[in-house]
């Protein structure tokens, strides 16, 4: 296996959640890998900032395999985000929110509070009161949400510190559908914005960076990859490559060409 990709924290340029740091603007899912170890190798060469692991997923239980992952987590050491994936109702949200806040002993929850089966999208009718309630619980939330930018401001007027919508459905793979929306909310919004969901490639990722996300949260674009070890990794340089160009500032699209070479000193030159 190769050398793992060094920590891309840039104290120059840090992501900063709710007032903390985070090593890595890349957050990484723990589900559907062929094995824990491939979990374990791909967290390894990508350096995520945090990992988001299900509850309702994984369950409570003290078995064999349950304490065996979490203590694959453990070892792993990094940042653990829970989430409240399949979860139904507002009722769901917040006992499920809470349990976690217990077994993983963080005060960090992702908001997922789904309104359809098929799509798994949000419920953006109730998704702003129920990140209120866990705001005023305590919670650090990240919801997760559409790019539709009428609930981002609203769930920012509530408390949320950083938003995370998506760019498409989730496990679609297909990559920003509505670049328009989403570019709107990084122009209108002041608060940090990471994808969540519908990433499929490397340039996915890297192109919502340079758009000025301050990063995203992938698992099914790794975890079903054929090799997920060299997929985190690529996912992790095209994060670090869209942020870097972003800061950069990228040229202006032009309408015509422009040459780039200049005359002087190059070979064969004719005069009339």
């Amino acid at each position: 296996m190769t050398a793992p990709l060094p920590n891309s924290l840039n104290m120059a340029d840090p992501l900063v959640l709710y007032g903390e740091i985070f090593a890595s603007r890349l957050l990484l899912g723990t589900s559907r890998y062929p094995s824990p170890q491939v979990l374990e190798n791909a967290v390894k060469q990508s350096n995520p900032g945090m990992i988001t692991v299900s509850l309702r997923r994984q369950g409570t239980s003290t078995t064999e395999a349950h304490s065996g992952f979490w203590d694959l987590l453990k070892k792993m050491a990094v940042p653990v985000l829970p989430n409240t994936a399949g979860c139904h109702s507002p009722k769901e949200v917040i006992a499920t929110a809470q349990m976690a806040r217990e077994v993983f002993e963080t005060s960090w929850i992702k908001l997922e509070l789904i309104g359809d089966d098929y799509t798994l999208q949000p419920d953006t009718l109730r998704l702003v009161s129920t990140a209120e309630t866990l705001i005023k619980d305590g919670f650090k939330v990240l919801p997760y949400c559409t790019e539709d930018l009428i609930l981002c401001q609203r769930l920012v007027d509530v408390g949320c510190q950083a938003v995370m919508p998506w760019a498409a459905p989730i496990g679609t793979g297909q990559g920003p559908l509505n670049p328009y929306a989403l570019k709107l909310l990084r122009d209108r919004l002041q608060v940090p914005l990471l994808v969540d969901a519908g990433l499929g490639l490397p340039s996915h990722a890297c192109s919502v960076m340079e758009w000025g996300f301050d990063g995203v949260l992938l698992n099914t674009a790794v975890a079903l990859a054929d090799d997920p070890v060299a997929m985190a990794k690529a996912f992790a340089m095209s994060v670090s490559a869209g942020r870097t160009a972003y800061l950069s500032g990228t040229m202006q699209a032009q309408q015509s060409a422009q040459a780039s070479t200049p005359l002087v000193g190059t070979p064969f030159w004719h005069q009339s």
